[in-house]
Parts: structure tokens; C-alpha cells; sequence
């Protein structure tokens, strides 16, 4: 009797022990690891932010206290993106493209996911928001001289075919042309091949804003076309005209001015991480 009591008591032991250590392990793992200005990050935060990019201990932790700053940053300069602001940056960009705004989407949708793609410009407006919010009056403004100068040097930038060759390969069944574009050397019969030269002059919007973004010897996105799906292997660029310096010199301005902005505010967020209250636990 008493070996089976003292069996009974050692297995109990075993089993609170193992219990108090499954509670003291989730507690070590939950356990606050660094605070920034009175927002905590955790050992789980930084465990995860290493597996999702594949980094380091100090490289993830690095970010995670980048994101805290950038969040303050945005909360303290009341900064905010909402539907509306989204939907004016999508017009700005059709225009900018030459084309509606039904155009412009359908040409998105073509190249990649259109919520995902929303995101991306939420992400970018905010940027702007904010870079304007803290620089005020700080940033030196581009001038003809500095736009001049970009232009001179990146000048192949600024060339626009005015016809491309391309092979239009079509189908019902979206697979045939993954499977072809994965595998060129391949024969499917359900898919229908056509030479062409395209004109810029006589190509829609979302065929020419498909084909500057497809580069010489590649394949191009699949878009569809009255249910029909296609994609184009541009074979051939040619009859390059140069945009003039006075036709380009707005988007110049913007690239320009976009690489100073975001100096600032690298050099803005450098300056908050020195001065930052950062107590690092663990």
C-alpha cells in the first residue's frame, strides 16, 4: 500500500512540476523584452518578426523598434488615410497615365492583386502625409538645374518606343499560359500564337501601360480580353523617340523630390532613435 501511495505522491510531483514550468516557459516567452517611450515589445514579437523575414535576433529587433517610432511618429503629427484619400491618389495616377480610371484599374488587375495594390498606395500616402507633416520648410525644393541634371544622366529612362514586336499568345484556360510561360520550350495546341507590331499610337492604355512595363525578351503579365486570357512575349523595341526635358520634367521633379524627402526622414528617425527612452529588459 504505501509503495503505491508514494508512487501516486511522485507522480503528482512529476505533474506539477511540469505544469509550473509549462506556466513559467509561456511566461518567459510573453515576457516584455524592450519598452520604447512606454510601447513594449515582447520576446513573441521579435520571435515572430525573425521567422516572417528570416533575420537575426538584432535585426528583428532593430524593425520592430522602427515600427514603434514610426507608429508614434504618425499618432504624435495626427497623421491619417482613409477611402477617399486613396481613391483621389488612384485618379491622380490614371491621369498621370494617360487614362480613366476603369483603365487604370483594369491594368492593375492585370499585373497584380488591386487590394493589395490599395495597401501599398495607403502605405504611400501615409509616408507623404507624414514626410510633409515633419519637414515643413526643411527640404531644399528641386530645381530646373537638378532636373536637368537627372535627365542627362538617365536619359535611356526617357526613351519611348514607337513600335514593339511582339507574339501574342492567347487562351480560354488561364493554366495553359502559366504553364507556358514557366516552361517556353513547351507545345499546348489549345493555345493560339500571333505576330504582331504594335503602334503606340494605336494601342489602348492598358496595352501600352503593359508593354512599357514589360522589358525586351520577357514575358508580360496575363491580362484578359473579352474572356479570353492573353500575354505577350515582347520580342523587339523599336523606332525610340526621347521624351523631351519640358514633357517629363513634373515626374522628374516628383522622383527627385521624393529621394530628398525620404532622406529627412531617415535622418528625422535616426535622430528620434538616439533621443528615444529605449530600456531593453532582456
Amino acid at each position: 500500500m504505501m509503495t503505491n501511495f508514494y508512487k501516486s505522491s511522485f507522480l503528482k510531483l512529476i505533474f506539477i512540476f511540469i505544469i509550473t514550468n509549462t506556466y513559467l516557459y509561456a511566461g518567459l516567452i510573453n515576457a516584455i523584452s524592450i519598452i520604447v517611450n512606454d510601447n513594449v515589445i515582447t520576446l513573441v514579437d521579435i520571435d515572430n518578426k525573425m521567422k516572417e523575414n528570416n533575420i537575426s535576433k538584432s535585426k528583428a529587433t532593430e524593425i520592430l523598434i522602427d515600427e514603434i517610432l514610426y507608429k508614434q511618429a504618425l499618432e504624435k503629427q495626427n497623421v491619417s488615410v482613409d477611402i477617399f484619400d486613396v481613391d483621389n491618389y488612384i485618379e491622380l495616377l490614371a491621369k498621370q497615365n494617360n487614362m480613366k480610371v476603369y483603365e487604370f484599374k483594369s491594368a492593375v488587375k492585370q499585373q497584380e492583386n488591386y487590394e493589395l495594390f490599395r495597401k501599398k498606395l495607403k502605405k504611400q500616402i501615409i509616408h507623404q502625409k507624414l514626410v510633409s507633416s515633419i519637414s515643413s520648410n526643411n527640404i531644399k525644393i528641386v530645381n530646373d538645374d537638378d532636373m536637368k541634371i537627372y535627365y542627362n544622366n538617365h536619359i535611356e529612362e526617357f526613351n519611348k518606343p514607337l513600335k514593339t514586336d511582339v507574339k501574342v499568345y492567347s487562351s480560354l484556360k488561364k493554366s495553359d499560359l502559366l504553364k507556358l510561360k514557366n516552361n517556353p520550350m513547351s507545345v499546348n495546341n489549345n493555345i493560339n500564337i500571333q505576330n504582331l507590331t504594335l503602334e503606340d499610337s494605336k494601342i489602348n492604355p492598358q496595352v501600352r501601360y503593359i508593354i512599357a512595363k514589360t522589358k525586351e525578351k520577357n514575358f508580360s503579365v496575363l491580362f484578359n480580353n473579352k474572356k479570353i486570357y492573353n500575354m505577350f512575349f515582347v520580342i523587339k523595341k523599336y523606332d525610340v523617340k526621347t521624351i523631351k526635358f519640358d514633357d517629363i520634367k513634373n515626374k522628374i521633379f516628383e522622383v527627385l523630390m521624393k529621394q530628398r524627402e525620404n532622406q529627412y526622414l531617415k535622418n528625422y528617425f535616426e535622430t528620434l532613435k538616439i533621443t528615444a527612452d529605449i530600456k531593453v529588459l532582456r
